[in-house]
C-alpha cells in the first residue's frame, strides 16, 4: 500500500522481496490511474493502480460487474486505455505496435475461438503473419508444452473437445512466444480433469519460463490453487491485493462479502 498527498491509500502490488524474489522495480505491467467510463458517463474503471511483477500469477476475483474483464483488455490494447496507464517494462503500452504488443502480451478466452482448419494450422497462424513457418517438430513442441497429444496435429479443430480446442488456443498463443499471458476465465466451460489440465500447464509456464499471467476467474478455489498474488476488483477499484492464503483477512466490506458468499 502507498499513502498519497490526500491520505488516501492506493493499492499496488508490491511481492516481498524475500519469498519471491522480486520487487517493484521489476514489475512487468505497471497500472496507473487507469479509468474507464460507460458511453452513458458510468465508472467502470476508477483509477485502478497495480504492479505486476515478473514471473508471477497474479489472480483477479470479485463480484460479477466490477471491471475484470474491461481491466484485462486494457492491458493488451483490446480496448485502448488513456495514454500514460499501463505500462510494459516501463513503456507506456499507447507507444507500442499494437500487434507487437498482441504478441507480447498474448490472451486465452473463456470459450476457445479456433480458425477453420487443422489444429497444426492454428498453431501456425501467428507465426505464418510474420512470415515464419513452424515446422512439424515445432509444432509438436507446441503440443507437448499445452498438454496434448502429437497425434492431434492434423485434426480438424471442430472435431476436438472444448478442453482440447482451450488447449489448443493455449498453443496458438504460445507460438507467439509471449511475455506476458492474459486469461479470461479461461477454464469456466471446462470439466474438472480439463480444468486441472490447463492449470497445471499455467503453473508449469510460471515455473520453466517464467510467464507472467494476470488471470480472472470467479473461482476462489482456483485462485488459491495456482495464483501468487490476488487482486480484489470490487465497483471498478481494486480494494485489496493479497497472497491467496490472506483472502480470510481482506478488509473491505464489500471483498469480505463477495469472499463469503463465494466459499
Amino acid at each position: 500500500m502507498e499513502t498519497n498527498q490526500d491520505g488516501v491509500r492506493e493499492h499496488l502490488l508490491v511481492v516481498d522481496v524475500d519469498e519471491y524474489g522480486h520487487n517493484e522495480a521489476e514489475a512487468k505491467i505497471q497500472v496507473r490511474d487507469l479509468v474507464r467510463e460507460s458511453d452513458k458517463g458510468v465508472a467502470i474503471l476508477s483509477k485502478v493502480n497495480v504492479d505486476i511483477p515478473k514471473g508471477v500469477i497474479m489472480g483477479v476475483i470479485g463480484p460479477s460487474g466490477s471491471g475484470k474483464s474491461t481491466m484485462l483488455r486494457a492491458l493488451n490494447r483490446l480496448w485502448e486505455p488513456p495514454k500514460a496507464t499501463v505500462f510494459l517494462d516501463g513503456e507506456d503500452i499507447c507507444d507500442l505496435d499494437v500487434l507487437g504488443l498482441r504478441r507480447k502480451v498474448g490472451m486465452l478466452f473463456q470459450l476457445p475461438a479456433l480458425f477453420e482448419g487443422t489444429v497444426a494450422e492454428n498453431i501456425r497462424y501467428g507465426p505464418q503473419l510474420r512470415g515464419k513457418k513452424l515446422s512439424d517438430n515445432e509444432v509438436y513442441k507446441l503440443l507437448a508444452l499445452a498438454d496434448l497429444d502429437s497425434s492431434l496435429i492434423n485434426t480438424p479443430g471442430n472435431e476436438l473437445s472444448v478442453g482440447q480446442a482451450q488447449r489448443v488456443a493455449l498453443a496458438r498463443t504460445l507460438a507467439n512466444e509471449p511475455e506476458v499471458l492474459l486469461l479470461d476465465e479461461p477454464t469456466s466451460a471446462l470439466d474438472p480433469i480439463s480444468t486441472q489440465n490447463i492449470e497445471d500447464v499455467l503453473v508449469k509456464l510460471k515455473k520453466n519460463r517464467g510467464m507472467t499471467m494476470v488471470m480472472v476467474s470467479h473461482s476462489i478455489k482456483q485462485i488459491q490453487r495456482i495464483a501468487d498474488m490476488v487482486a480484489l476488483l470490487v465497483n471498478g477499484e481494486i480494494v485489496e491485493v493479497l497472497k491467496p492464503d490472506q483472502l480470510s483477512e481482506a478488509k473491505h466490506p464489500m471483498a469480505q462479502r463477495f469472499l463469503q458468499l463465494s466459499s
